[in-house]
């Protein structure tokens, strides 16, 4: 289906849409918001609410053929799923802890997954007006203030120290014991799928996540690093896929933009994929 679809145009269209929702939720994050608890205990706001919806009803207009598959959608069983060839996959308001910490670290992420891999993506940071997109051998770009797009290109690896992304919110004692191993290294904490963008557009060299993920969150970023020239794999090296089993948590996995180094070699023997 892939091949039918005009994907450079999709990705515009979607970034179109992801300012929507972006809209909406400032329009919220500025008159204040109900916190509410799922029942994984994740926390879930109108702003969740409000640019799924959007998303929803403008992806629905788009490709009425393609299912869309949303963080706040009811989950098809993995019977029903694993008919999808090319499906949406959305995570409205990604960052939810940040958005409420009000410390604008909190993204809109839009993907187009065909055949297990994300071949468009699409990030848009509300608070600082920027868009991180790319679709399949279209290149990965920038855009802030909606001002003209710039190509992002990941980094090579430099001289020590490396630039290593991480979270604001999790942290572990796995992680730390990775971070140990790495050596000296220079730490930028960010929340949401920010942190993937620090690789694609070369600030930083790798972004390990030690911890729970799923689909969403790192579907629209997948697209936007391989676009840049990096890497997107589980801890065994490995390309990451969706849509294959079940669950919708990811693996532990590795974002990095030079693979001229095994960033797995600085594993604990005791580190295993939940």
């Amino acid at each position: 289906m892939s091949h039918t679809l005009n994907l450079k145009e999709l990705c515009h269209e979607c970034v179109s849409i992801a300012r929507e929702a972006s809209n909406a939720i400032l329009t919220i994050y500025d008159a204040g918001f109900n916190i509410s608890k799922k029942e994984d205990k994740s926390p879930l706001t109108d702003a969740d609410l409000a640019s799924h919806d959007i998303i929803l009803a403008r992806l629905t207009e788009l490709t009425p053929d393609i299912p869309v598959l949303s963080e706040e959608s009811s989950k098809p069983s993995f019977e029903e799923r694993s008919s999808w060839e090319t499906y949406w996959l959305v995570d409205p308001l990604d960052g939810t802890r940040e958005f409420i910490k009000r410390n604008g670290e909190f993204t809109v992420n839009i993907a187009l997954i065909h055949q297990h891999k994300s071949i468009l993506g699409v990030i848009n940071v509300p608070v600082l007006d920027v868009d991180y997109y790319a679709w399949q051998d279209g290149g990965s770009f920038k855009s802030e203030q909606k001002n003209a797009a710039v190509k992002i290109t990941v980094k090579k690896l430099g001289e020590l120290p490396f630039t290593v992304a991480g979270s604001r919110s999790h942290g572990s004692k796995m992680m730390q014991n990775y971070m140990a191993r790495l050596g000296e290294v220079k730490i930028l904490s960010m929340g949401s799928s920010l942190k993937f963008c620090l690789v694609a557009e070369g600030r930083a060299d790798l972004y390990p996540r030690l911890g729970p993920t799923s689909e969403w969150d790192t579907a629209a970023a997948h697209c936007i690093i391989i676009e840049a020239g990096g890497y997107l794999t589980k801890t065994d090296m490995s390309p990451l896929e969706y849509n294959t089993k079940d669950s919708l948590l990811n693996p532990f996995f590795f974002v990095f933009g030079d693979n001229s180094r095994d960033w797995s070699q600085y594993l604990d023997e005791t580190t295993s994929e939940q």
